[in-house]
């Protein structure tokens, strides 16, 4: 039996090595990885530049604490400053973290204003915001929610996709909007360019804030750097992890100075938050992203990814309800149980993950070529002619 807490329900397979878009079990079993640690090696596995800059970082120093001045989290945050509409940047060591910032910085801001009743957020069914109590609020998962007490108030939820919904929940006390522009655990929904501007529009006209989770659609994995940029909305506040850390620990919270100002000392702070080894890994992670063709890339694959589903779909309707997503966060909602597909996948040496409504996510590097797409592919193709054969 495993030391572990029982909070996964693990696979007995088990990795040694990574290269590129490869996982290799002790054996040398090869498998073709469209999972990529639930979106966060959007550089592959053993990348030379990332693992280059660890090492280096290794040879200077670990961990100093946020009481001293750090170089390298100086660095990254006027680097996502530079590409962002943020001003400020408080650095986290994961995604659920960096949503604690930004729920926290939203409150406080209307508190500096003089509104302390103003802590109310708007969120959505089928989101997901991490695991922490203040996380499973702002979710709203019941699932997540069941046996921790009653949850952390200041949280009201709505659909996806209806203004006027949302519109009917704002009151004197509604601080912010709080959204994935796309839902990655809740079934890889993307919302609208139309939908998106209405929030903003909607956060302007209530004086309300927009807060964007782009934990998991951020950093390229829709072929721009922020999938919101697809939008032309501009939000107050944004939380990231995930793909910035490469595989790292990293996560940030970024805001405007309007709205960052508030976050005065003793507000906040993190023990190992922004630490010189996670942002030397940050930094060299964003040197490949930001690098001359990377995000055209990104985005011609995530093309190539959605076109090779749709094709699914046309040759299995009874199976591939629809395709979701956008770019490189793809996904197929299929009628055979989709942990189970996953499973059948993986004895097929692909790896790829489950979401929401019986969805299968697709989460590939952004280092994929159209080869490996065209394996993946075919392999769920494999999959689920052999499901229908043995259906019928």
């Amino acid at each position: 039996m495993s030391a572990l807490f029982g909070t996964y329900a693990r696979s007995d397979l088990a990795f040694v090595r990574g290269e590129g878009m490869r996982l290799f079990t002790a054996d040398g079993t090869s498998y073709l990885d469209f999972n990529s640690g639930i979106g966060v090696n959007a550089l592959g596995h053993h990348d030379a530049h990332v693992v280059e800059a660890l090492k280096a970082q290794a040879d200077r120093v670990w961990h100093v604490s946020n009481i001293f001045t750090i170089p390298e989290a100086e660095r990254l945050a006027e680097r996502l400053c530079a590409v962002t509409f943020a001003d400020r940047v408080f650095f986290t060591n994961s995604g659920a973290e960096a949503l604690e910032c930004a729920i926290k910085t939203a409150r406080r801001f209307f508190f500096d204003r003089g509104e302390p009743e103003r802590y109310d957020i708007i969120a959505f069914s089928g989101s997901f915001h991490g695991r922490t109590l203040g996380t499973i609020a702002a979710g709203g998962n019941p699932a997540y929610l069941e046996g921790f007490g009653p949850p952390m108030p200041g949280f009201k939820h709505t659909r996806p996709g209806d203004l006027a919904a949302v519109e009917a929940l704002v009151d004197k006390n509604t601080a912010a909007i709080l959204i994935e522009p796309v839902q990655g655990e809740g079934g890889v929904t993307a919302m609208s360019t139309d939908y998106l501007k209405g929030l903003r529009t909607l956060c302007d006209k209530h004086g309300m804030l927009l807060i964007l989770d782009e934990v998991q659609c951020g950093m390229g994995r829709t072929g721009r750097l922020f999938a919101h940029e697809w939008a032309g909305i501009v939000p107050d506040i944004m939380a990231i992890a995930k793909a910035i850390g490469g595989g790292f620990p990293l996560g940030a919270c970024l805001a405007t100075e309007a709205v960052a100002k508030c976050m005065v000392p003793g507000t906040h702070g993190s023990t190992y938050g922004g630490n010189p080894m996670a942002c030397a890994v940050g930094n060299a992670v964003m040197d490949r992203v930001l690098a001359p063709g990377f995000l055209e890339h990104a985005e011609e694959m995530g093309r190539l990814l959605g076109w090779h589903l749709q094709q699914l779909a046309q040759r299995f309707p009874d199976l591939v309800v629809e395709t979701r997503g956008k770019g490189l966060i793809a996904g197929i909602k299929i009628t055979p149980p989709v942990r189970d597909f996953v499973a059948r996948l993986r004895d097929r040496r692909l790896l790829a993950v489950a979401a929401g409504d019986n969805v299968l996510r697709l989460l590939p590097p952004l280092i994929v070529t159209e080869k490996d797409i065209e394996e993946a592919v075919g392999i769920i193709g494999d999959a689920l002619e052999a499901h229908a054969g043995n259906a019928g």
